[in-house]
């Protein structure tokens, strides 16, 4: 959510901010509709009082056996003002929040300007690639070992999803044990287990809704009620339907959330956590992509990284969020890169984001693994989240950090294709064999 004291104080750099995103001048509508809306709460304040003055000069001619007549109709013509002024600050309200929940966040300065993914700049690169003769992509190999089955997953639940049998399901369980025990004992996050359903106002707070609302799965169909709740989010009314709970598309939902209309000590922060859980995302705009594999699904698992900061810290959370991130790949002995996004590419509720992308041989590429974003006071507005320094009585809001640390199954399928044998079986690395008790080969 942005600042509107920001707006009124500095349109043209919100403006700028926009069309670094590529979209179009908004601070003159937007203002127009705060205008409007600040106009019509004057006008209720001075009506009020007004009223409230004309009550007492009615008790006092009244008490005096006075004709207050003249007076009574001017405080009923006043009510009935009041109620329409009151329907048009609300509908200038609405339209307001509306306006300002659908625009991203304003990239930081040193974010580069560009369109889309080719305009990413890399920053390092680590390892090489290694040389595998005619190397196999992982869901040839995992088909081939009968231990991974798409087929029947797809008669359980439809297409996106995967069945992981045996040793290949071992690995799956203790790449994410590897990357908690990391994360936790190495880099001081703690370990949460959330909900996996959440309610709307939480899905509101980290942005995925409501404009991101095709890509989630709700906990029961029934559209026309989710259009209800969704159009409330954010507002403060009182929702008429039952709400619906949301399935988390990322641990980032839940875990920003523990600090949802709370006012956390600056002296505790930073606050950084850590969960593995399944994620559940639609892929609604991905049809046609990544249809064979593991690599886009609607069901997967994933180890988040949330820090909750002092505006004056995400900065420099950020660059070791981010180291945190790199390290699982470098235990792993994976070959990476680390890229910063472009405005036109990167996600949005975030003002900068490093990507990091494993390198998958099978394909000849590298592929996104983790994405690790500072999205400062953004979502923290959202979800009136702050901070407050001992002694003061002044708040501010926080900033906010997610990032994967990292996304087990893409982590699983790299493994496969950068540690495959001629024979098609697959070496355990080394820093992963006693969470497999022992084993140092699939095959």
């Amino acid at each position: 959510m942005h600042d509107i004291r920001f707006i009124r104080e500095q349109p043209e750099v919100f403006d700028k901010a926009l069309k670094r995103r590529g979209l179009e001048p908004k601070a003159a509508e937007i203002l127009t509709l705060d205008s409007a809306r600040r106009a019509a709460q004057t006008e209720m304040q001075e009506l009020q009082a007004k009223r409230n003055d004309l009550s007492k000069q009615i008790g006092e001619i009244k008490r005096q056996k006075g004709d207050a007549d003249a007076l009574m109709q001017q405080v009923a013509m006043m009510k009935d003002r009041l109620a329409l002024v009151e329907i048009e600050d609300k509908d200038n309200g609405r339209k307001l929040q509306e306006m300002l929940s659908g625009l991203p966040n304003m990239p930081f300065d040193d974010v580069p300007d560009g369109k889309d993914e080719h305009d990413n700049k890399e920053l390092r690169r680590i390892g090489k690639p290694s040389l595998i003769n005619a190397p196999r992509e992982h869901f040839d190999l995992g088909e081939a070992l009968g231990l991974m089955d798409f087929e029947n997953a797809a008669k359980l639940s439809g297409a996106r999803f995967t069945i992981l049998k045996g040793a290949l399901a071992r690995l799956e369980r203790a790449l994410g044990d590897f990357m908690l025990d990391l994360h936790t004992e190495e880099f001081g996050y703690t370990e949460v287990s959330p909900p996996l359903l959440v309610k709307t106002e939480i899905m509101y707070g980290t942005a995925q809704l409501p404009k991101f609302i095709d890509d989630q799965f709700s906990a029961y169909a029934g559209m026309a009620s989710l259009s209800a709740e969704v159009a409330r989010a954010g507002t403060g009314d009182r929702v008429s339907v039952d709400p619906p709970l949301w399935l988390v598309p990322t641990a980032e939902v839940p875990l920003t959330n523990l600090v949802n209309n709370a006012i956390v000590e600056r002296e505790k922060l930073p606050l950084r956590v850590t969960a593995r859980t399944a994620c559940f995302r639609a892929e609604a705009g991905s049809a046609g992509k990544d249809t064979r594999g593991m690599l886009r699904q609607h069901q997967f698992y994933k180890v988040e990284l949330v820090s909750i900061t002092a505006p004056d810290q995400s900065q420099a959370e950020h660059e070791r969020m981010t180291e945190c991130a790199e390290t699982v790949l470098k235990r792993l002995e994976l070959p990476f890169r680390t890229i910063v996004l472009c405005t036109g590419d990167m996600g949005f509720a975030s003002r900068k984001t490093y990507d990091i992308e494993v390198w998958m041989p099978g394909q000849n590429t590298y592929r996104e693994i983790s994405s690790c974003s500072n999205c400062g006071d953004f979502q923290a507005r959202r979800m009136n989240a702050r901070c407050r320094a001992a002694g003061e009585k002044q708040t501010e809001f926080v900033h906010t950090l997610n990032g994967s640390g990292v996304a087990i199954g893409r982590c699983l399928i790299a493994i496969m294709e950068n540690y495959q044998q001629a024979d098609g079986s697959i070496v355990v690395p080394q820093a992963l064999r006693k969470y497999m008790g022992g084993v140092e080969k699939i095959g």
